[in-house]
C-alpha cells in the first residue's frame, strides 16, 4: 500500500535540531498570515487579555504549608510572570526568599520550572528547569545558606527527584536523545555526576522511568512502565546504594503504585478489578499482596496516600470526586463537599503527621478554595478562596450536568455553565471543551478564563468523553485502542444532546481541545463539520499514522498501547487510517479553524500541525478562515509565563468571537 505524503519535507530531517530554511521560512510565513488576519481584531484581543488579566490577583501566594521546621510558601509581584518562592522558620524568624523564578527566567523566551524539592535537613533545594520548551531540564543544587548553586547534577533530566535520608544524595532520572526516562541514578554530594551510580536502566523503549518516595520518606521509589503497565522498586532512604528491592515483576495491563506506613505496604492495583483495589503487603515479602479495600463497579480508586493516622483515599464515584480517609483499624469516613457536581482534591501536604490535611475544591461556579480538613471531625477550614479583583458573582450563573445518551447506548455526563437567563431555544452560542484519552479526566472546576466567553452570552460545556476515565477505568478503555472511535462519536453526539436541550443550533458551537484532544477536533471536523461555527485545535496530534508508524520518534514505542502499533498490526494499521484527521482531509467545506503548534514541542512535533493545516488549504472547498500558528521558541504548552499564556487564550477566543458573528 502506498500513502501519499506531499508535506513530508515540513519535518526537518535534522530534528529536533530545526534549521532548515525551507521549513523555518514556511512556518514565519505562517505566522506572518496569522498576525495579519488577527491584526483588525487587536482591539477585542486585548480587550479579553484585560478582563482575564484583571480577574488574576496580582500579587497572588499559595497558603504557606508547614514542612519540617520551615513554612513554604510561593508568591507573584504585581506584574510579575513567575512566583517566587520561600519559606520562614516555624519558631520565628525572617521570611527566606529561596528561588526567584523572575530572576532565573530574566532575558529568556522561555522558562518552565520542574522539580523543586528541599533536603530533609533543610539546607539545600534541589531545582530543575527547562530554557527552551523541549522539557529537558536542568537540576542544580543551591545552598540555601548562601543562595548560591554549587552543582550541576545534569542538563537531560526530566520529572520529580528524591532525596536521600540523610540529605547527602539525590535520586533523578535522565532522558536519552528520544526524550525517553531510561534511567535512575544516584547522586552523591561534591562527586562528579559522571561518577553517579546507575540504579536502574530501562530496556524496553515503550517503558519510562520515574523516581519517587513513599509519604513516610522511609523508602525511595524507582517506577518504569507506559499508558498500561507497571513496576516498582524500592530502595532504602537511609542507604540508597542499597540494591533496589523489586516490589513485583511487570505483567502486561496491570498497574500499581505503592505507599508505606506502620511497617506494612499498601498497594493500589487493578490486578483483580478494572476500577482497582487496595492491598497490603510485608516489605519482606513485597509480591504477596492480601486484599485490604476490594474492587468496586461503582467506586472507583484513583490514588492513595499514607498518613501518620490516616490512608487517604482518591476515588470518583459517578463521575465526582471523593476523598475518604481510612484509619488504620478499617474505620473509613468521607469528606463531606457542598455541592452536587464539583472537583475535590488532595492539595501540598509533604508531612506524614499533619495537623490537618490540606485539600482543594472548585466547581463550574465556585473559584478555587483551599481547606484544612481536621483529621477527627473532617470539619473543612476555608484558607483561601481565589479572588478575582475585577469582581465575581456566582448569582449570575447557572451549571448543569446532563446525561446524553450516545450512539451505543452508554450514558455520559456533559458539565455546562451558563449565564442565567441564557436561552434554551437553540439561537444560543456553545463553547464545547474535550480531551478523551490516556484515561485522563476533566473535571467541572472553576475557570476564569472563560468568564469572557460567558460574561458576552455563551454557555460554556465539557463533555466527559470515553477515553478519559471519568466514570471508571473502563470508561477510558471503551475509547482506546480498537474502541477509539467510541472517544470521537462521543464527542458528537454530545454536540447533539447540547443542540436537542435548547442550547444551541447546529454551527452554534465552538470546539476546542489540545493535544490528544487536538486529534478529536481533527476528527469531528473531518465526520461532523456542519455541527461547528469555529474550531480551536491547540498542538494537535493529528499525523496519527505516520507518527504511530516512525519507531525513531521520541513518544512512539511508549504510546503503541494507547494506539495500536500500525508496524506490526494489519487491523491497527487500518483503524489508525481510518481516523488519522491528517490522512481523512477531504474536498468538502470545514468550519473556521485556528491550529497552533510549537518548534520545540517534543511530545507532539510541530509538523504535525504544519502538515496538516497545508493538506487542509489545499484541500477544503470552503473559504473559510484556517490559519496556523506556531510559537518558535516554546513547546507543547505554549508560551510561559502566566500573562503570555492567557494572551494566547484572549486570541483563541477573539477568533472564535469573530468568526460566530459574537
Amino acid at each position: 500500500m502506498t500513502i501519499d505524503d506531499p508535506w513530508a519535507w515540513l519535518k526537518d530531517p535534522a530534528y529536533p535540531n530545526v534549521s532548515d530554511e525551507d521549513v523555518l521560512g514556511y512556518l514565519r510565513e505562517e505566522n506572518a498570515y496569522f498576525e495579519a488576519a488577527m491584526a483588525p481584531h487587536e482591539t477585542l484581543i486585548d480587550a479579553i487579555f484585560e478582563e482575564m488579566k484583571g480577574r488574576l490577583k496580582q500579587d497572588d501566594a499559595s497558603v504557606p504549608q508547614k514542612e519540617g521546621d520551615y513554612l513554604y510558601w510561593w508568591a507573584y509581584e504585581t506584574g510579575g510572570q513567575y512566583p517566587r518562592w520561600w519559606r520562614r522558620p516555624v519558631a520565628g524568624g525572617e521570611d527566606q526568599l529561596i528561588l526567584d523564578e523572575p530572576k532565573e527566567a530574566e532575558g529568556k523566551e522561555y522558562f518552565r520550572l520542574g522539580a523543586l524539592t528541599v533536603s530533609p535537613n533543610g539546607r539545600l533545594l534541589a531545582w530543575a528547569a527547562d530554557e527552551s520548551g523541549a522539557e529537558r531540564f536542568t537540576l542544580r543544587i543551591r545552598d540555601l545558606a548562601t543562595g548560591a548553586d554549587v552543582e550541576t547534577v545534569s542538563t537531560v533530566i526530566n520529572g520529580g527527584v528524591a532525596w536521600s535520608a540523610g540529605s547527602d544524595a539525590l535520586l533523578y532520572t535522565e532522558v536519552n536523545d528520544n526524550w525517553r526516562s531510561y534511567r535512575a541514578l544516584l547522586h552523591r554530594l561534591g562527586t562528579e555526576p559522571a561518577t553517579d551510580s546507575q540504579l536502574y536502566e530501562e530496556a524496553d523503549e515503550g517503558f519510562r522511568v520515574a523516581v519517587g518516595a513513599t509519604h513516610d520518606r522511609a523508602w525511595l521509589i524507582v517506577a518504569t512502565g507506559d499508558n498500561q503497565t507497571s513496576e516498582i522498586r524500592i530502595i532504602p532512604a537511609a542507604d540508597p546504594s542499597a540494591p533496589p528491592v523489586l516490589v513485583s515483576e511487570r505483567q502486561v495491563k496491570r498497574q500499581y503504585s505503592v505507599e508505606l506506613a506502620h511497617g506494612s505496604l499498601w498497594i493500589l492495583t487493578n490486578d483483580t478489578h478494572v476500577n482497582f483495589r487496595i492491598a497490603r503487603a510485608d516489605p519482606a515479602t513485597p509480591g504477596v499482596w492480601e486484599d485490604v479495600v476490594a474492587g468496586s463497579d461503582r467506586t472507583y480508586l484513583t490514588g492513595i496516600v499514607a498518613f501518620d493516622r490516616h490512608l487517604m483515599i482518591a476515588a470518583r464515584v459517578d463521575g465526582l470526586d471523593q476523598i475518604i480517609l481510612r484509619s488504620w483499624d478499617g474505620t473509613e469516613r468521607q469528606v463531606a463537599f457542598p455541592e452536587a457536581s464539583y472537583s475535590a482534591g488532595a492539595s501540598h501536604n509533604p508531612e506524614f503527621a499533619p495537623a490537618a490535611y490540606r485539600l482543594t475544591y472548585s466547581s463550574m461556579v465556585t473559584p478555587l478554595t483551599v481547606y484544612d480538613c481536621d483529621p477527627d471531625s473532617l470539619a473543612l477550614t476555608p484558607l483561601k478562596v481565589q479572588e478575582i479583583p475585577s469582581g465575581y458573582d456566582p448569582s449570575k450563573y447557572a451549571t448543569e450536568r446532563l446525561t446524553v445518551a450516545t450512539r451505543d447506548g452508554a450514558q455520559m455526563p456533559v458539565s455546562v455553565v451558563y449565564p442565567k437567563g441564557f436561552p434554551r431555544d437553540g439561537s444560543g452560542k456553545l463553547f464545547l471543551y474535550a480531551y478523551g484519552a490516556y484515561g485522563h479526566a476533566i473535571p467541572p472546576s472553576f475557570s476564569t478564563g472563560r468568564l469572557s466567553l460567558l460574561d458576552r452570552g455563551w454557555a460554556y460545556a465539557i463533555a466527559h468523553i470515553r477515553g478519559g476515565d471519568d466514570l471508571g477505568y473502563d470508561w477510558y478503555l471503551q475509547g482506546k485502542t480498537e474502541a477509539r472511535w467510541n472517544t470521537f462519536h462521543d464527542f458528537s453526539d454530545a454536540a447533539k444532546g447540547l443542540i436537542a436541550a435548547g442550547f444551541c443550533s447546529a454551527g452554534g458551537i465552538a470546539i476546542n481541545g489540545g493535544s490528544a484532544g487536538g486529534e478529536l477536533m481533527g476528527v469531528v471536523a473531518n465526520t461532523d463539520p456542519e455541527l461547528w461555527g469555529a474550531v480551536v485545535a491547540d498542538v494537535p496530534f493529528v499525523d496519527v499514522l505516520n507518527t504511530m508508524l516512525d519507531a525513531d520518534l521520541p513518544l512512539t514505542p511508549g504510546e503503541w498501547p494507547e494506539w495500536g502499533n500500525p508496524i506490526t498490526d494489519k487491523a491497527a494499521f487500518e483503524l489508525i487510517r481510518s481516523y488519522s484527521p491528517y490522512d481523512n482531509v477531504a474536498a468538502k467545506a470545514y468550519p473556521p479553524m485556528l491550529i497552533t503548534g510549537g518548534l520545540n514541542d517534543p511530545r507532539v512535533t510541530y509538523w504535525e500541525p504544519a502538515k496538516w493545516a497545508a493538506r487542509l488549504r489545499a484541500t477544503k472547498t470552503d473559504d473559510n478562515l484556517l490559519l496556523l500558528k506556531i510559537n518558535m521558541g516554546a513547546g507543547h504548552g505554549g508560551k510561559s509565563g502566566r500573562f503570555a499564556a492567557l494572551h494566547e487564550r484572549a486570541e483563541a477566543f477573539a477568533f472564535v468571537l469573530t468568526q460566530m458573528g459574537s
